[in-house]
């Protein structure tokens, strides 16, 4: 008999066999799988976000604290890095999580009120804010989650505020936020004098330098003004901070959670099927079977059986993206459509977890004597 027909009527008899048994593996790494995309799927759409934030306004480079003891900075940092020839604009600024009301938690930027970051913005009713008032612009989606427009006051941490304009940002984290001046907010979190960051935007390359050996003198000059901060650039940060980090983090430690839950399942079922194969195994290993063809068959079908799983789970995945797409509270941030390269990272977990799973039923049944197998009752 050809070997390939024999892998393949093998593999097909026994996933057919206990058909329920299969059924449900495939649903269990289906799960996995799914919550898999679903979970990566929403942290990488955050983290777009991120990175549409400093794109639309034209940041080229964010400058930090050096080190992770203290993660905020003078702001009169901003006034030495504005000296420097390759400097067009400085805004320090700082972002904080805060609760807006008991129900609502928004982010809230500090910006001074001629920041260059305004630009990106598209003001829907009102006016800007002025420094050292105590006033806030929100985004159109957290005004509507507030019912408030422009006139109306809202209180913040015991503090009241007027609204004096509603904005639509390029970046559903503006477009959700809330932005009022810089000292206010220091004054809010107790920080008077201090940024979490400042943003740079440079000025046009001089003719002859490539843009990244621009960005890279740049950052040098900033580090060399201002001693104990790092700058590094802006579309690294969004990558980099805590935010997307902790979003990240929760993706992946919760898939892996149910990769390894998928896992066991098929485990279970592999080990299951090995010991109700076991004369059938014997009398492969009596016809010429070697060890290692028992071995790859059943690693094969644990393979199927993960391959299979990991297109159950994109469709899952995908129908979850869907809902979190259509639900106010994530509408803005997420989109349903599911990207290639995280299809083939869920089509590779879903092959892993199957040759994972099928390793030790593989090897068992690979050790297997073709005398004792035949006695194996």
């Amino acid at each position: 008999m050809p070997p390939s027909l024999t892998f393949t009527a093998f593999v097909w008899k026994n996933l057919r066999r206990r058909r329920l048994r299969t059924f449900l593996t495939l649903c269990g790494i289906g799960m996995a799988v799914g919550a898999f995309v679903g979970l990566v799927g929403f942290s990488r759409a955050f983290e777009q976000q991120w990175l549409r934030i400093y794109s639309s306004s034209g940041i080229d480079i964010t400058v930090i604290r050096g080190t992770f003891v203290n993660t905020s900075l003078d702001q009169s940092a901003a006034a030495k890095i504005r000296q420097l020839p390759d400097v067009a604009q400085a805004a320090p600024m700082i972002f904080n999580v805060m609760d807006i009301t008991p129900e609502v938690t928004a982010l809230v930027y500090g910006w001074e009120a001629n920041s260059f970051e305004f630009n990106s913005l598209k003001i829907l009713s009102g006016q800007r804010f002025q420094d050292s008032q105590p006033e806030v612009m929100l985004g159109d989606l957290l005004a509507q989650d507030l019912n408030k427009k422009p006139g109306d006051t809202l209180e913040i941490q015991g503090t009241q505020f007027k609204v004096t304009a509603v904005y639509h940002g390029a970046s559903s984290l503006e477009a959700d936020a809330l932005i009022m001046p810089l000292d206010q907010l220091q004054q809010l979190t107790s920080l008077q004098g201090k940024a979490s960051t400042v943003h740079v935007r440079l000025r046009p390359a001089p003719r002859g330098i490539s843009w990244d050996r621009y960005m890279k003198q740049a950052e040098q000059q900033i580090e060399a003004a201002v001693p104990g901060l790092r700058a590094e650039p802006a579309t690294e940060r969004a990558t980099d901070n805590q935010i997307v980090k902790m979003a990240h983090a929760s993706a992946w430690g919760t898939s892996a959670l149910a990769i390894i839950i998928g896992i066991l399942g098929i485990a279970n079922t592999m080990v299951m099927s090995v010991h109700e194969r076991t004369q059938e195994i014997g009398i492969l290993r009596a016809m010429g079977w070697k060890r290692w063809q028992v071995l790859a068959l059943i690693q094969f079908e644990a393979a199927m059986l993960g391959l299979a799983g990991g297109l159950v789970g994109i469709v899952v995945g995908w129908c979850a993206l869907r809902v979190l797409s259509a639900l106010p509270q994530t509408a803005s941030i997420i989109s349903s459509t599911v990207s290639w390269p995280l299809l083939v990272e869920a089509m590779v977990v879903a092959l892993l977890a199957g040759l994972i799973a099928g390793a030790f039923p593989a090897w068992y049944a690979g050790r297997l004597s073709p005398m004792e197998a035949l006695r194996h009752d």
